[in-house]
């Protein structure tokens, strides 16, 4: 499913940090935070010891936090290659032929095992990924899998447990506005930064790599910048990862106080599947939609999909999704997201004033929205 907001404006992760707006919007547009280039400041590490405490207890202050989680936050350098049919790093192909890129991001560890999480658009398309610890030193990491519908990835680095300082994953299903928060990462090439604010809305939508919506996902007003992509959104009180900082929206390009991460319950249910070497599989019905009075209204179905299958029509407002009143078009976004491939729904629609009921069958999800 591809939701179409009540805002014209699309929100789409591009790895070069390119807008892309679409409708009567002002120009603001969302970027995936992934510094590229050359051009990043040359810095000293600023070698952050590991603490005794356990890295999920909650912390008196935000430097105790910092204290504990920092030795956990780790920033990647990914080199990658794209070609003319490619558009890894162009939004319409790279015109120019093959062309070597690189790209720094952040990851965080989740075990002592060596696995790290971070966000699929750092890794995505990776001939070579390296990470470097807190304490400067580093290590080549290898790709156990990635998720373009959640933009979620985990990466394997082959070091002593002892090197490493998992952070605990925490729950978004919680979350409320006003909880304090803060972002460990890598802006610009600055490794191991923090910044604090606070939760400023959840339950947005955002766009993921490959055009599909990632519902849920928290908003935040701590400072993000291109090369935060893929780091920890922590809770403050809790000491936990509540989201993956993944995108900005701004006129500037550069950080204005509205930043997005994945919610972390949709990241940990990926990764969980990820390490256990499965296949990771998202519920699809093939509509497009945009929010009206009681519901969410179809404009566009999926040629051959599950939608046209079960003979929903544009047009149609769908007001219920497997027994879930549907409200608006989050609504029902944040409903297929949780539902599963292969399940038979019931949905509830309003057709030319007459009420219906139709079954549909859902899919799995496909490579893109249109495919």
């Amino acid at each position: 499913m591809k939701l179409r907001p009540a805002n014209p404006r699309l929100r789409r992760i591009l790895p070069l940090a390119v807008a892309l707006a679409i409708g009567a919007g002002a120009g603001a547009g969302a970027y995936a935070l992934t510094s590229h280039g050359s051009g990043a400041p040359t810095t000293s590490r600023v070698v952050v010891p590991a603490q005794p405490a356990s890295s999920t207890s909650a912390v008196d202050s935000l430097a105790q936090l910092y204290k504990q989680d920092a030795p956990g936050v780790v920033d990647i350098r990914v080199q990658s290659s794209t070609g003319n049919n490619s558009s890894g790093g162009f939004p319409f192909g790279n015109p120019g032929g093959s062309q070597k890129q690189e790209a720094e991001g952040t990851g965080f560890e989740i075990d002592t095992k060596g696995n790290i999480m971070t966000a699929e658009h750092v890794v995505d398309r990776a001939s070579s990924i390296k990470v470097e610890f807190a304490d400067g030193s580093t290590a080549k990491a290898t790709l156990v899998g990635s998720d373009k519908s959640t933009d979620t990835a985990v990466i394997h680095v082959d070091v002593s447990a002892s090197k490493l300082h998992p952070l605990g994953l925490g729950t978004s299903a919680s979350v409320q506005p006003g909880q304090t928060v803060v972002a460990i990462g890598s802006p610009f090439g600055l490794a191991e930064t923090m910044t604090a604010g606070i939760v400023s809305a959840t339950n947005r939508t955002i766009t993921a790599p490959n055009g599909f919506s990632i519902t849920g996902a928290i908003q935040t007003d701590a400072a993000i910048n291109h090369g935060n992509s893929g780091g920890p959104l922590i809770d403050a009180a809790t000491n936990t990862v509540i989201g993956i900082n993944d995108q900005i929206e701004s006129d500037t390009n550069d950080n204005s106080g509205v930043g997005f991460a994945v919610p972390v319950d949709s990241a940990k249910s990926v990764a969980q599947t990820l390490i256990a070497g499965g296949k990771v599989q998202h519920a699809y019905v093939g509509i497009w939609i945009e929010d009206v009075t009681g519901g969410a209204r179809i404009t566009q179905i999926v040629k051959g999909s599950p939608a046209a299958n079960a003979g929903l029509k544009v047009g149609d407002v769908v007001t219920s999704f497997d027994g879930k009143t549907v409200s608006s078009a989050d609504d029902l976004t944040a409903d297929v997201s949780s539902a599963k491939s292969g399940k038979t729904v019931t949905v509830t629609i309003k057709r030319k004033g007459a009420t219906k009921h139709l079954s549909v069958t859902l899919g799995v999800q496909p490579a893109s929205p249109s495919s």
